[in-house]
């Protein structure tokens, strides 16, 4: 990694924590303002979270909803990314599948899980297959625009090489879709993991959606919240450990 890139990491983390401090402040302004009982604040939700990991329940929660959210993840990304390139790269199957493609944009994601629950039934494999469904679209339609804006250059340099297509599609095609596989990555997690809690709360006995229906029940609001952090902080964590470093390592190609 360059140095100057580390440097400019490391000076946006300072940054990234005091504006994470400014908000803590805010947040225990408004909750100061409205009432615990209304809006707990920080302090009473981290003792709270504290207290849910020490008995256990939360990480079994928070483990079940991260296998759904992983597998429906890898699915999502490996259907989506071979369809988006096909589509990119061959027009007469782009005109074909483009009317699908809008059609399943815009299809709301709460029907799509109904449906995969009324015609599998309650399931695991039907919660997975449904918020795959609803991500795929999405992936498509990143990796298609990626596809399009390939150097035409370096393809025809491989195909004068005869470096065939598994070379191509290796040293030729991937790395100038990195970027788009980033993007289509990050958004997917930000979207598979609320279509997940979605999933879980309409039709599983378990997960984070499950327990977040049941604090609802129960009023509990410093209970939902800290689920809610919890969750946020492993897809913290998941952004700056995995996510950011592979953005570096995929722009080396271009300097």
């Amino acid at each position: 990694m360059p140095k100057s890139m580390t440097l400019s990491k490391l000076g946006r983390f300072p940054a990234h924590v005091l504006s994470l401090l400014v908000l803590a402040l805010i947040w225990q302004a408004a909750a100061m303002a409205v009432g615990g009982r209304l809006l707990p604040g920080p302090v009473a939700v981290a003792a709270r979270l504290v207290t849910e990991v020490t008995r256990g329940g939360l990480l079994i929660d928070l483990a079940i909803t991260l296998a759904r959210v992983m597998a429906s993840f890898v699915i999502a990304m490996a259907i989506g990314t071979a369809l988006g390139i096909a589509m990119g790269r061959y027009r007469l199957l782009d005109r074909l599948l483009d009317g699908w493609l809008v059609l399943f944009l815009n299809v709301p994601a709460l029907v799509t899980i109904i449906l995969a629950y009324v015609w599998f039934g309650l399931t695991e494999a039907a919660a997975v297959a449904a918020v795959a469904v609803n991500k795929i679209p999405n992936v498509v339609v990143t990796l298609r625009e990626g596809s399009r804006a390939l150097d035409r250059d370096y393809l025809e340099m491989a195909e004068a090489y005869r470096l065939g297509p598994l070379k191509t599609l290796r040293h030729i095609v991937l790395p100038q879709l990195y970027p788009f596989l980033l993007a289509a990555a990050r958004s997917g997690l930000a979207l598979i993991w609320k279509i997940v809690l979605v999933v879980e709360l309409l039709g599983r006995s378990n997960g984070m959606g499950f327990q977040l229906q049941v604090l609802f029940q129960l009023f509990d609001v410093t209970g939902i919240l800290a689920y809610t952090l919890a969750f946020i902080v492993v897809v913290q964590i998941i952004e700056f450990a995995v996510l950011q470093p592979l953005e570096i390592r995929a722009s080396r190609w271009r300097r």
